[in-house]
């Protein structure tokens, strides 16, 4: 199945691979950047699992709970989960434990990341939702907020049943890979409408009480 998004910038559409590539060189971009006064390192990042994918650039004086607030409201926020960070061989941890050596999420972007880095997130230590991240490029510049330029297209997810458009997913099935429904599918399902879940744009769908 292809993952796909569209640059902020130029409104083009690329592959998740093809579209690293793209973000360093798209003319938009670059032109957008060279108006900007050259103050602030701004870092771009990748996070990633699966189908799904999003870009975004963020401060690099931003702090990690930012970027662990961001990735909640975009991906997995269901139940108020504990999460954390492994970066370099160390945890940053939303409720850090000192029996675990864990640190807090108030480290500055810039102090623990830097170009070509791969780290990784970790959402509800139960349902756990598992991130890949990567820092791919750095700039100067002046940003504010943690802004999206670009994010996977949603996947074109169909019915195990019958093949027309899946509309929900089952949190049982979903841990045998299975589980996907249409509207029609979804109320003769064995498990029972009751436990069926919106199929939403997010490596969370399915699990806990995600709804998106």
């Amino acid at each position: 199945m292809k993952s796909e998004g569209i640059c902020d910038f130029c409104k083009k559409t690329f592959s998740a691979t093809a579209m690293s590539r793209h973000l360093q060189s798209c003319d938009e971009k670059i032109k957008l950047n060279e108006n900007e006064e050259k103050k602030e390192k701004i870092f771009l990042l990748r996070a990633s699992s699966g189908l799904y994918f999003v870009y975004f650039e963020v401060n690099s004086n931003n702090k990690l709970e930012e970027i662990d607030d961001f990735l909640r409201n975009l991906w997995l926020e269901c139940c108020g989960h504990m999460s954390l960070f492994k970066i370099n061989g160390l945890n940053y941890a939303s409720s850090p434990d000192p029996e675990f050596k864990e640190r807090n999420m108030k480290a500055k972007i810039g102090d623990v990341i830097s170009p070509g880095l791969k780290f990784n997130h970790e959402y509800d230590f139960g349902t756990t939702t598992e991130l890949s991240l990567t820092c791919i490029s750095e700039r100067l510049g002046i940003l504010r907020d943690i802004k999206i330029v670009s994010r996977n297209n949603m996947p074109d997810f169909k019915c195990d049943i019958c093949g027309n458009v899946a509309k929900d997913i089952c949190s049982d099935c979903v841990y045998e890979n299975k589980g996907l429904l249409c509207k029609k599918c979804s109320k003769n399902h064995e498990c029972g409408e009751d436990i069926l879940l919106p199929l939403v744009n997010s490596p969370r769908s399915g699990m806990c009480g995600y709804t998106g």
